[in-house]
Order: C-alpha cells, then structure tokens, then sequence
C-alpha cells in the first residue's frame, strides 16, 4: 500500500461510512492518477455523492483510508482546507453569480482565497488577466465576457461555474452530472472541454447519460451499494452482467 499511494493523486482504501443503519459506502477501494479523467457511473444510492463527500471532507468516513497526492490524509481535514488543497468541486445545479458578468465571475473565484477586505481592494494583475481570457478560452465563452450570468443558457452555465473552479487552480476536480439538462450540441462539446481540462489535471465525472460516458472515452467506475461493482472501458463495463442486472437492466 505504501508504494501504491505516491504514485496516485487520490487514493481511498476500505472506506465506509453508515447513516441510521445505511451502508453509503462499503469497504470503497478507489484510485485516481495524475492527470486522469475518470467517469463514474451507477444507480441511485450507490453511494457516489457520498464518495464525493467523503474526499471533500462533507462527511467523515466511519473507517478506511483517504490520501491526496500520497502522503495527505483527507479524513482529518474540513472542507476549506481540502478545496485549499486542490481538489475542487462542481455540484449538478450551477451556482454563479447571476447579475454579475462572466469576467466578474471568474475574477471573484480568482480572488476567493483571499481575506474579503484585501479581494475589495484587490486589483487584477496582467498574469490575472491572462488566466481569466485562458480559462474564457478554455470553457467556450470568450464571446460572453461582459455578458451577465443570468442571460446564459443553463450549459453555459454549466461551463462558466467549472471555470470558476479552473480560477481557483485545482489539482483534482470533481464534476456531478454536467450534462444534466443540457443540449445535445452542449452535451457533445462538454465532452471535449472536460477532456481537454484533464490534459493539466485529473478530472473525475459523476454521470447517467450513457452517450456522454461513451464521448469521453475513459475508464469508467460503476458504483453499487456502496462499493465497485466493475472497473474498465464502457463497453467492458456495459456488458458486465453484474452492471446489467444492477444498473443498465434497470
């Protein structure tokens, strides 16, 4: 175990963690490397969310280990001090700041680790600068810069609330159903962003749409009562008998 755990970025061994008698997540063992885009699939209540939580310190697991680029143990420490960390986090419903412009809102996450008296005098830099047009660049909304939030469809949405976690320059980010809602087009071309992300950080996809699953063409982890049911490309995963029975046969 000790030579496993420096090589990958996250690394969670025998974790679990019950509510009221519930099993969330039995004995999870689960890795991710540098730089890798992993999607995670499985049925409702097979524990995913709470997978999330559990790395980014929402919920303490009951036993097992959890490690973050090796030796960083993620069950001592709080939500702040892991987003602080690296690992950054994208829930399924977009959480922007509506009557502010896209600029505005990728320089407020770019200032969020700051103290607030020192981001209201906070004055951006050229290197700021060039961060906010990449990151533009990058999630497909350059043409929206000083267009406010609000006026943005909800994939866009989607696309400027994962800028605003590229601002904040994590290390590992974990993404809960982007496509939820969203266009075919977008869906399609959110399968590219996130790849491209993944090219400069490990990126970890929560997802049900199938189609999106098979766009990103990664390894793929289906969850079930608590724990991996089956590891592998889509198609491996897809005909596994167990993922038919408890998942895709549903």
């Amino acid at each position: 175990m000790t030579e496993k755990k420096p090589r990958s970025l996250l690394y969670l061994d025998g974790v679990s963690v019950s509510f009221d008698g519930f099993k969330a997540l039995n004995s999870l063992s689960f890795v991710v490397e540098p730089g890798e885009l992993r999607a995670i699939i499985g049925p409702n209540g097979a524990g995913k969310t709470t997978m999330m939580d559990i790395i980014t310190g929402k919920t303490r697991p009951d036993e097992g280990e959890v490690f973050f680029k090796g030796g960083i143990d993620l069950t001592n420490k709080d939500e702040a001090e892991i987003a602080q960390l690296g690992i950054g986090r994208k829930f399924q419903k977009p959480t922007v700041f509506e009557s502010h412009t896209v600029w505005d809102n990728l320089e407020l996450a770019l200032n969020r680790s700051r103290g607030v008296f020192a981001t209201l005098f906070y004055r951006l830099t050229g290197e700021d600068k060039a961060r906010i047009e990449e990151i533009l660049s990058t999630v497909r909304l350059t043409a929206r810069r000083d267009d406010p939030a609000a006026d943005l469809s909800h994939g866009q949405k989607q696309w400027l609330e994962i800028g605003m976690l590229l601002a904040q320059e994590p290390e590992l980010l974990l993404v809960d159903e982007p496509v939820a809602g969203m266009t075919d087009a977008e869906t399609t071309e959110t399968a590219v962003l996130l790849k491209e992300i993944a090219k400069t950080r490990s990126v970890v996809v929560v997802e049900h749409d199938m189609g999106f699953i098979r766009d990103l063409g990664v390894k793929v982890t289906c969850l079930a009562e608590g724990s991996v049911l089956a590891e592998g490309s889509i198609d491996f995963v897809s005909n596994d008998a167990k993922v038919i029975e408890n998942y895709l046969g549903r």
